[in-house]
């Protein structure tokens, strides 16, 4: 896509999110209510439906793009979260689903007339350990029945279909743990109060996270996406994409603290000088600055892999570590330089400073992040 298109899609996007200012976001963490007008607007626009091909409804748009739309999203002060899932929960069904399931389901997503946003995959017991889940689906004629657990199933209460990975053979069935996992999409609308019951779980961050029971939740047979059995390695293709997203939303965060922070230091005079003069308030600031520009050249290296449909799993994880530390890194400062109102909910540095702090435990920790590249970038023993 040429720079002019993408340019005008950035300016769509800063102009829907001038629409929601942060007294809309205040009022919403004060009530604890989802943003539907804001993921609506998207919807109409188009822009969550980027990644959806074009004979299926959407835009057909690359991963870059949709980098593109979710940072411009956080820079303007705005919150994808609330919708992000709807961008790459969608790639599972896409790349691995039937025909027949793609054309039931995504012009759907596409328009806005079925929201996916619910991904079916931690469990209270598991955490990242993904292998060891133990949400079981057993075959039963024409259904599964499933019983099991998820928890930080995100937009659970928001969303009419689920991707869920279930177990659908016995651990001691299988040679390897990734095996025996299958992926299902689910329409919650037929089983919500009929085995599958939502728990929303308050939090320090107005994310709309539960956690899912499934009590012989039955769905049917068609449900299963792919091979049984294959899920996990189906559920691996779409991660890339996911922490390459969030990793652009922390930049947008950075870019948000950073410009903030910056404006507030040229303007603030203290002791007949603005803040700003002095190289304590200065020096963070343009760390961060720096910080953030490094880590925004390796989301856009990832987003490239991505897109020529390379190998990118070590480009993603660092994507996402340097980004989610880039933008804490921009918030302390940004904290910092504002002093105490930065602490005052009318000047939104508390409440970015809080949402994206969840980048460096979700969707994956830091710490798994140097793991992955101590074993599979530089060959030393596998430490869990």
């Amino acid at each position: 896509m040429d720079e002019e298109v993408a340019g005008q899609i950035r300016q769509t996007v800063q102009q829907l999110c001038q629409q929601f200012p942060g007294s809309y976001w205040q009022q919403k963490d004060r009530d604890r209510a989802y943003p539907s007008e804001f993921v609506d607007a998207l919807t109409n626009a188009g822009l969550l439906s980027s990644l959806i091909p074009e004979e299926y409804g959407g835009a057909g748009l690359s991963l870059s793009i949709a980098s593109m739309i979710l940072e411009e999203i956080h820079a303007n002060g705005c919150n994808g979260a609330a919708c992000h899932a709807q961008m790459y929960t969608m790639g599972t069904l896409l790349r691995h689903g039937s025909e027949e399931q793609r054309q039931q389901y995504l012009p759907g997503i596409a328009s806005g007339a079925l929201r996916l946003q619910a991904f079916g995959v931690t469990e209270p017991t598991a955490g990242t350990d993904t292998t060891s889940i133990s949400t079981v689906a057993v075959r039963d004629g024409d259904e599964y029945v499933v019983n099991g657990q998820k928890v930080w199933t995100s937009r659970a209460e928001y969303s009419d279909l689920m991707i869920l990975l279930a177990r659908t053979t016995a651990k001691d069935k299988v040679t390897k743990k990734s095996e025996g996992l299958s992926v299902f999409i689910v329409d919650m609308r037929d089983v919500v109060g009929k085995g599958m019951s939502i728990h929303p779980i308050r939090t320090m961050i107005n994310h709309a996270t539960t956690e899912v029971f499934f009590d012989n939740m039955r769905i049917p047979a068609s449900s299963l996406i792919g091979e049984e059995g294959k899920g996990f390695k189906y559920i691996l293709t779409g991660m890339n994409a996911e922490r390459i997203l969030i990793a652009s939303e922390c930049i947008g965060d950075a870019r948000w603290f950073t410009e903030t922070s910056a404006n507030y230091a040229r303007d603030r005079t203290v002791f007949g000088r603005p803040i700003g003069q002095n190289q304590g308030v200065q020096f963070p600031i343009a760390r961060a600055f720096a910080q953030s520009r490094a880590a925004a050249l390796m989301v856009k290296e990832a987003c490239a892999l991505y897109d020529a449909g390379e190998p990118c799993g070590a480009e993603a994880n660092m994507s996402k570590m340097l980004a989610s530390e880039a933008s804490w890194a921009a918030g302390e400062a940004c904290l910092q330089t504002h002093g105490g109102f930065g602490f005052a909910e009318e000047y939104d540095v508390e409440r970015k400073f809080r949402e994206t702090r969840l980048y460096q435990i979700a969707p994956i920790s830091t710490n798994l992040v140097l793991s992955f590249l101590a074993e599979h970038e530089l060959g030393m023993p596998r430490s869990y």
